[in-house]
């Protein structure tokens, strides 16, 4: 039985998953939620209440998470591309990395991009400062991290990539690395190189207008 995916293809935690499938070739039955009334939002619903995404389903199991989901599949649709290194403090490296792109990059840029859909009385402007200064940090921490390292925990690319490109990606867009970041930029540019983020990114176009803040003409 195929895996089914649901998810939207704008997503930046979907994109994260389509990378690793696409990084192996891994067919899966896409599952594209367009919108509460859909057929797909519905059967997402009764498999997960939280009605997040993306959400993997394999048979019977339903996979949440989009750091679980790609270990998931890594450990049961393995290909040439390991995306969680089999040494034990190598797996470790690659973790703490998935985490702070998690926390450090998308909790930030996604909280900036709330606030801009809210009414103008509920603003948040502290919150968003709070926000941009996470992402100043976050922008100095990896490049130094990067400046030698191709990927984001040296040779091969993974999980933490995985996550890394579309963090990365939209973060640009919502408060730009620009020139200061030489090395974090230059990784971005090589992230959108790779063929399955490049997959990603083509077909989530379509969708580029309903970015809050208006997606820039550019990537």
């Amino acid at each position: 039985m195929a895996l089914k995916l649901y998810y939207h293809p704008f997503s930046s935690y979907c994109q994260k998953v389509l990378i690793a499938l696409y990084e192996n070739g891994v067919p899966f039955e896409p599952q594209i939620l367009a919108g509460p009334d859909s057929p797909a939002f519905r059967e997402l619903s009764e498999r997960w209440p939280m009605k997040r995404f993306p959400v993997l389903v394999d048979g019977e199991r339903t996979i949440i998470e989009a750091s679980c989901i790609v270990e998931y599949i890594d450990l049961y649709a393995p290909g040439p591309v390991r995306l969680i290194p089999e040494a034990s403090h190598a797996a470790l490296d690659v973790r703490t990395m998935d985490r702070f792109f998690d926390n450090y990059v998308s909790t930030p840029q996604q909280k900036i991009v709330a606030d801009s859909l809210r009414p103008d009385d509920a603003r948040d402007p502290y919150g968003v400062r709070e926000a941009r200064d996470m992402l100043d940090t976050a922008y100095v921490w990896l490049d130094k991290v990067m400046s030698n390292r191709e990927w984001a925990t040296g040779e091969h690319f993974s999980l933490a990539d995985c996550g890394a490109a579309p963090f990365l990606f939209y973060a640009d867009w919502t408060y730009p690395i620009g020139n200061a970041f030489p090395n974090v930029t230059a990784y971005r540019r090589r992230l959108l190189e790779r063929p399955s983020f490049a997959r990603a990114v083509d077909e989530a176009r379509p969708y580029r207008k309903f970015f809050p803040l208006g997606a820039p003409d550019r990537d």
